[in-house]
């Protein structure tokens, strides 16, 4: 057994897991911690798909009687209809872009430069809306909002095609904008990610499929475990704080984060090997 591997394994499950629903980029820290640990190569790149699992099992375990009343009322009941749909709509312009140029953004900007300038610029973005912040939301529930919003929001997560942008901050950020509320647009980011993550996880895992194998099985079980145990605990520690606080904090945090990883490259000081 290797111990580092496995050690390399369950950190970057966690790393996905605190990411994923917070406002600062989980594909970046993927990308980053693994270029830090020496799990890059392709094999890392494909569990780095595949972990996002567990953080879709948090979310469909936190919210199961929702999904659940949504599956089972999609026929009868108008307002789950509705739920299904904006989902289904949210979820167009991110598949439909990532089919188009996915491979182009993967050969240029998933490498740590890139993604340390994105850190930056989304929090740019972040720090201006928050900014700008005075009118009540127009939408104060995900019940609330429409197919024009739902497209918005959709719109908005196309942004997350750029690594270190973050889905979770350009669906939250993006919804706050177009007028929902903060715990609105949280919500429907967490949502949002159901379908999302699911389908750009079985597009990877089917395309690197030559990659996988039965003997990888234990190891990317570990990534998905943690991954869940730390998203599921993110989740609901982020619906208490949007309650009282807003998202300048994670803003500042991306700026320095990300300026870090830029002084360092330009420095030397840390050999980052994919950029």
């Amino acid at each position: 057994m290797d111990i580092a591997l496995w050690a390399k394994a369950l950190i970057m499950g966690i790393v996905e897991g605190l990411t994923e629903f917070l406002p600062i980029s989980s594909t970046g820290h993927l990308i980053l911690a693994g270029d830090l640990l020496g799990f890059n190569d392709d094999k890392a790149k494909v569990f780095d798909i595949v972990i996002q699992t567990g953080a879709i099992l948090a979310v469909l375990w936190e919210y199961r009687r929702r999904f659940a009343g949504a599956v089972l009322g999609a026929f009868t009941e108008p307002a789950a209809r509705r739920f299904i749909l904006n989902l289904f709509v949210a979820f167009l312009p991110a598949a439909i872009l990532g089919l188009a140029f996915g491979k182009v953004i993967k050969s240029h900007l998933f490498q740590p430069v890139p993604v340390a300038l994105a850190f930056i610029v989304g929090a740019l973005v972040i720090l201006w809306v928050e900014s700008g912040r005075r009118t009540r939301p127009r939408i104060e529930s995900v019940d609330d909002m429409r197919l024009p919003d739902a497209l918005k929001v959709g719109i908005a997560q196309a942004f997350a095609l750029i690594p270190g942008m973050s889905r979770s901050g350009s669906t939250i950020i993006g919804g706050m904008l177009f007028g929902l509320s903060r715990r609105a647009a949280t919500e429907f980011s967490f949502f949002l990610a159901v379908p999302t993550l699911i389908a750009a996880g079985a597009w990877d895992a089917w395309k690197n499929r030559s990659l996988l194998a039965a003997a990888d099985a234990p190891l990317f079980a570990l990534g998905m475990v943690a991954a869940f145990a730390s998203a599921f605990l993110c989740v609901r520690w982020l619906l208490r704080y949007v309650a009282s606080h807003d998202f300048r904090p994670f803003a500042w945090y991306r700026i320095l984060f990300g300026a870090v990883v830029l002084l360092t490259a330009w420095g030397g000081w840390v050999n980052w090997s994919q950029g």
